[in-house]
């Protein structure tokens, strides 16, 4: 399951490429549509003119179709509110041209025509069309709504056989005043469709196309910080490589600097460890020959001097021990090595028998609580671990204490199996507020008896997180003292 910071990683990641991909893709479509729309106007415009121009050339022939009778009160063929009626028009009869027959036919429920007198009087065909009285015999145009349509009206004054009329035709079928709804159907749904289509598309796509960068991010963020190990990049697309290939050079060099430096201080602990052991021993030997002179011998050693000079080798000896013991700890070969498994009884059982002489110097009684308990885990750095937290306890613990070296195994609450280490002692403990300083490389608590270099639990801490664990510091029994218990992850 992703952690909540690595999943938002991922949808920004995503999101930011979505949101470039979409508005690189929907910025031309959408200036396509908004030119489709301009062009598809300018075609409606030219229709109109077209429809206009038609109108203009069916006028004269609507005036021809007005022929005089000689008969006066002769019943008249006309339309009015769309539908045809008969009227009394004196010597008047109209005879339709084909052409205007035909046009009036084709725009059927579209189309209109009036027959004016000189003066605006209606003479023929429908009244709902408005009076227009032109001054020349140019034509004029207007627009009128009628019924919820807009007609496009051609008034014009003409001389005819029965004299001066003005002649009227309207078409219902104008592109121009229908483009609005020609474009929604023609150019808005189809584009927006296209829209649609592409949103979804590009989100699948930039899904399935960066699922490799993708990929790549969670192998890294997966990687222990020792892991500098190359990237395979065989798999990788070819615009992601150049980076995978940057980022192993990178691991590279970081690799190669953190391998000079733990080679350093390994070899530096190494080396002072061989001339420290045989100046100890003759330090130990000095002293022992100390205790056994006599005021009277001729030769009276300082037992002081060498009483200190004892203490100050020994705790060069043990920094030499515990540097190298770091340098294996902050060694990358931890996560690499495959994990074993350990028994924590046995080795409770091992690094007790180490300490009980230290112990018994100063009457400290040094128990074991060791139930059966196995470990998947790495043994050398396990026993490291154990050493300081024993050493660490027994040195801290005053006279007459008790130290407490426990193991167990039990289920977590996620109801995994785990095994653990505990350490207690009865000593002067550690404030809560100092216990995260205590952790830390050279640092000793403000205050503490005896001699140390603060690097005991700094040690064991960075073998914890090395088995991906940590240290758990709490007061002892009753509240005195330290109570140190690690979790592992328990065998079969």
């Amino acid at each position: 399951m992703q952690a909540p910071d690595q999943a938002d990683a991922q949808r920004g990641v995503l999101w930011g490429l979505q949101r470039r991909l979409l508005l690189l893709l929907l910025l031309p479509l959408g200036m396509l549509g908004l030119l489709s729309g301009v062009l598809h106007y300018q075609s409606a415009g030219n229709i109109a003119q077209q429809q206009d121009q038609r109108l203009q050339k069916l006028i004269p022939l609507l005036a021809d179709s007005v022929v005089v009778t000689a008969r006066a009160g002769e019943r008249l063929a006309g339309r009015e509110n769309g539908e045809p009626i008969e009227a009394q028009r004196p010597g008047l009869v109209l005879l339709l041209a084909p052409p205007v027959e035909e046009f009036l036919k084709e725009q059927e429920g579209y189309a209109a025509y009036a027959i004016l007198d000189a003066n605006g009087v209606p003479l023929l065909g429908d009244t709902w069309l408005p009076t227009v009285l032109p001054s020349t015999t140019e034509p004029e145009f207007l627009s009128v709504v009628e019924g919820g349509i807009t007609y496009r009206v051609v008034a014009q004054r003409s001389g005819s056989a029965a004299g001066d009329l003005i002649l009227m035709l309207a078409d219902g079928s104008d592109a121009r005043q229908q483009w609005l709804h020609s474009v929604l159907l023609r150019v808005l749904l189809p584009n927006l469709l296209l829209l649609l289509v592409a949103g979804v598309g590009v989100t699948w796509a930039v899904s399935r196309a960066m699922r490799p960068l993708l990929d790549l991010k969670l192998a890294v963020e997966r990687r222990s910080p020792r892991d500098l190990s190359p990237i395979d990049g065989e798999h990788a697309p070819a615009e992601v490589r150049p980076l995978v290939l940057a980022l192993n050079r990178l691991f590279g060099l970081v690799n190669a600097q953190s391998e000079a430096q733990r080679r350093f201080v390994a070899d530096a602990a190494h080396q002072l460890r061989t001339p420290l052991a045989g100046l100890q021993s003759q330090v130990e030997a000095w002293a022992q020959a100390s205790r056994s002179a006599t005021a009277g011998d001729s030769i009276a050693l300082p037992v002081e001097q060498v009483r200190r000079l004892r203490d100050a080798t020994r705790r060069t000896s043990q920094l030499a021990n515990q540097l190298l013991a770091l340098s294996r700890a902050d060694a990358a070969s931890a996560d690499t090595q495959p994990l074993q498994q350990v028994d924590l009884r046995e080795l409770s059982e091992n690094i007790l028998a180490l300490y009980l002489d230290q112990a018994a110097d100063k009457q400290i009684d040094l128990g074991l609580e060791a139930l059966p308990a196995l470990a998947r885990g790495h043994a050398w750095l396990l026993r490291e671990l154990l050493i300081n937290l024993v050493d660490n306890a027994i040195k801290y613990t005053p006279c007459g204490g008790s130290v407490t070296l426990r193991c167990g195994q039990s289920l977590s609450a996620s109801g995994a199996r785990e095994a653990w280490l505990e350490v207690e002692d009865d000593g002067p403990g550690i404030p809560a507020h100092e216990i995260d300083k205590a952790l830390q490389r050279f640092y000793r608590v403000p205050g503490t008896a005896g001699e140390g270099n603060g690097l005991g639990l700094a040690i064991a801490d960075e073998i914890a997180r090395t088995h991906h664990t940590q240290l758990n510091l709490r007061p002892g029994a009753q509240g005195r003292g330290l109570c140190i218990r690690v979790r592992l992850e328990g065998a079969h």
